[in-house]
């Protein structure tokens, strides 16, 4: 007999993507606007009141962009915050389950069908070995993944605000520029979306340019276009600045499971990421770099791995 069908929610500080997950299956994917909601209760019974009349759902799990540490929870860019034992009652749900946004997408890694993502490097993944997860977007996630008690098990963490380390001369001085004007500046200042324009500023300064206001897309564009090379340069760095912390992580956790990259960014230009420095830069630890040269690299191209995440949750 097929299982009982689940609501699972991803919500982000702009949308809230509402779907129902039975048996490995995802189906009625509907994408809500968190403004129009006053509480996720409220958006999630819009979702659920738009089902079939026969479709009782009586469980949920729902990840958000945000800390969860306690019952309470409330969400980074949004003013959405609710305890989860009250939003449960309010649903009617016999369980609901809340997670961080990138520890659900960390868990959908495993769910990925072979043609969702992409080697990009290295040699041939451990089958249950460590896995590492890394993903720059409106911020830069950072998870591991290891295997026991034959399930994955999601490590997650704030790695994405630890400090950026310079791995070369031109670095250092960007950092010197960033340091200036954020003191503390972690990965997350260079490896997002903000992060690329925060480079581009930076660089654009040592090199006594003037800092054009100019977004993190239409950095991307520039670069890939050819028009302009400062853009061109800050995309480079970034991913190599990407594969020092990715090797970072891979170290740290001995991810012989393969370190898998995810986020909005890196698919916008998936050709040039793969020709990039960043697989060097992964590879260059000095007396480890033959340990790092085994250890394989992923670009996810699955546009919501949290979503598969959720599904696979119990």
């Amino acid at each position: 007999m097929a299982g009982a069908a689940k609501l699972i929610a991803d919500i982000g500080g702009t949308n809230a993507r509402f779907a129902l997950a039975q048996d490995g299956r995802i189906s009625h994917l509907t994408v809500l606007p968190t403004g129009k909601y006053p509480t996720l209760q409220a958006a999630a019974k819009d979702f659920l009141g738009g089902l079939p009349g026969d479709m009782k759902v009586t469980r949920g799990a729902v990840d958000i962009a945000g800390p969860v540490t306690g019952d309470r929870v409330q969400l980074t860019n949004s003013g959405w915050s609710f305890s989860i034992a009250e939003a449960k009652a309010q649903l009617g749900f016999d369980d609901l389950q809340v997670v961080n946004d990138f520890a659900a997408a960390a868990l959908g890694i495993p769910l990925l069908g072979s043609d969702e993502y992409i080697a990009v490097g290295g040699g041939t993944a451990v089958a249950q070995g460590p896995i590492g997860v890394i993903g720059p977007g409106t911020g830069l996630g950072v998870a591991g993944l290891i295997h026991a008690d034959g399930r994955w098990v999601v490590l997650p963490g704030e790695g994405g605000h630890g400090t950026m380390p310079p791995a070369t001369r031109e670095e250092g001085a960007i950092l010197d520029i960033l340091r200036d004007r954020f003191g503390h500046v972690s990965a997350e200042r260079v490896l997002s979306g903000h992060g690329l324009q925060n480079l581009h500023q930076a660089l654009a300064q040592r090199q006594g340019a003037p800092a054009a206001a100019i977004t993190d897309h239409e950095i991307t564009a520039a670069a890939l276009s050819g028009s302009d090379p400062l853009s061109a340069r800050v995309l480079d760095l970034f991913c190599e600045m990407l594969g020092t912390v990715a090797g970072n992580l891979a170290m740290t956790l001995g991810c012989t499971g393969g370190v898998y990259l995810i986020g909005g960014i890196l698919p916008r230009f998936a050709e040039r990421f793969a020709a990039s420095g960043f697989r060097a830069r992964f590879e260059s630890k000095g007396r480890f770099a033959g340990y790092m040269r085994a250890i394989p690299t992923f670009l996810v191209t699955h546009e919501n791995p949290a979503m598969l995440g959720l599904a696979g949750m119990e």
